[in-house]
């Protein structure tokens, strides 16, 4: 599988060891940045460039996850989730990595590098990537109402006070 990684200095140290997990488990990793350490970089164009890699690689059908990283993961997971096509899910523990892929089809896992140490971020990132989308009628359905919205605005017959 190919693993896009985006991360701003905080999580820098984190992505370096997460791509040596990662490539030693058979997956390709691409790293969107940062390539150095700097204390004042911003994040937004890592995660978006990670994210939107995620969706034209799913769209050509390779298959493809994305990871990102910063102090709480919180700007990340919204920076991903500008991309349209992406389903970002911030995890903190073994639950919500697992369900994040389960129940919503998630192709981006943010975690918080400050929160957690490298074997908790390292094992977030496994669950999530080893655990498949269940294909329930229910989780499909309402992902489908939110690539709807996400593309017009609208969810066929519900209301959606926009």
């Amino acid at each position: 599988m190919r693993i896009h990684i985006g991360t701003d200095h905080a999580g820098l140290e984190f992505s370096r060891h997460i791509q040596d997990h990662l490539t030693a488990k058979g997956h390709e990793v691409v790293d969107h940045g940062p390539e150095s350490y700097d204390p004042v970089d911003d994040y937004p164009s890592f995660c978006i460039n990670a994210a939107h890699a995620v969706v034209q690689d799913q769209q050509a059908g390779v298959e493809a996850l994305g990871v990102v990283f910063g102090g709480s993961g919180n700007g990340e997971q919204i920076s991903a989730n500008k991309v349209k096509g992406v389903r970002a899910a911030l995890a903190w523990n073994e639950a919500t990595a697992k369900l994040a892929r389960e129940h919503n089809d998630a192709n981006v896992i943010s975690i918080g590098a400050r929160q957690h140490t490298i074997e908790e971020a390292t094992a977030l990132i496994d669950w999530f990537i080893e655990e498949p989308f269940s294909f329930e009628e229910r989780h499909v359905r309402r992902i489908a109402q939110m690539a709807e919205y996400e593309t017009t605005g609208t969810i066929s017959d519900r209301v959606v006070d926009a």
